[in-house]
């Protein structure tokens, strides 16, 4: 079984939470599963960087920001790769590019195109778990691209529908789907399932839990994907085709 796992920045914020999500990762591994997992940038370092350049320089191109701003993906990712490593399992960190994700050439806002993926085939083959930075792609210049906001979702779904995944997983501070924000409204209602078009409603609609291209993708791959807490351990709610509704 081949799982595609994403995990957002509040599940990677510090060193607990770091190990909290390699053992997620690995615990798959142990159950026989090759796993690929995305990762965002931690906490709140993205609007950092977007803050330090705009203090360096308020019109700064949208090529040299995308260079920037995807070293947060990166730093997060080779921070989870080595807690992985710390529990004795093999893995190798790739940045976008290095895994294949070719994007359109919009700075700041690109759209991904195209997987070319042997790399991560041949490090899954060897028995590695890989480690892909969310949020980031090349374009058909070789220049760094990212997603916009919310894209490492939508790195994960696409990395999930290329290869052929028997799951996706996205990992988040919430443990599923809700009717509207269970941090705001105590009564609010969790979903078992969700269909993509509700799900794209909801999200039009101003609720934050997938980024909206992620749901697109999702539909157009025919993919289910699973939206859950990376904190709870309880089920969360899948995102799916009503003709697959579980």
């Amino acid at each position: 079984m081949l799982i595609v796992q994403k995990f957002g920045g509040t599940s990677l914020a510090n060193r607990e939470r770091l190990f909290a999500a390699a053992r997620i990762i690995t615990r798959e591994v142990k159950r026989g599963s090759k796993v690929v997992a995305v990762a965002s940038a931690q906490g709140h370092t993205t609007d950092q960087l977007i803050a330090d350049a705009i203090a360096v320089n308020p019109r700064c191109s949208a090529r040299e920001m995308d260079a920037y701003l995807a070293t947060g993906e990166q730093l997060s990712t080779g921070l989870l790769a080595m807690a992985v490593e710390a529990l004795g399992f093999p893995v190798v960190s790739l940045t976008g590019w290095q895994a294949g994700l070719q994007t359109d050439g919009v700075h700041g806002n690109a759209r991904i195109q195209s997987l070319t993926g042997e790399r991560i085939r041949r490090e899954l083959e060897t028995g590695r778990i890989v480690l892909v930075t969310g949020f980031q792609g090349i374009d058909p210049e070789g220049d760094i691209t990212t997603l916009g906001r919310g894209g490492s979702d939508t790195t994960a779904v696409a990395l999930a529908g290329f290869l052929k995944a028997d799951l996706c997983q996205i990992y988040t501070d919430v443990d599923g789907i809700y009717d509207k924000d269970p941090r705001i409204h105590p009564d609010a209602v969790k979903f078992d399932w969700i269909s993509y078009e509700k799900m794209r409603r909801l999200i039009a609609g101003g609720a934050q839990v997938l980024h909206d291209r992620s749901v697109e993708l999702a539909q157009a791959f025919g993919l289910p994907v699973e939206v859950l807490s990376s904190f709870t351990g309880n089920p969360g709610t899948i995102v799916c085709a009503e003709s697959v509704r579980p």
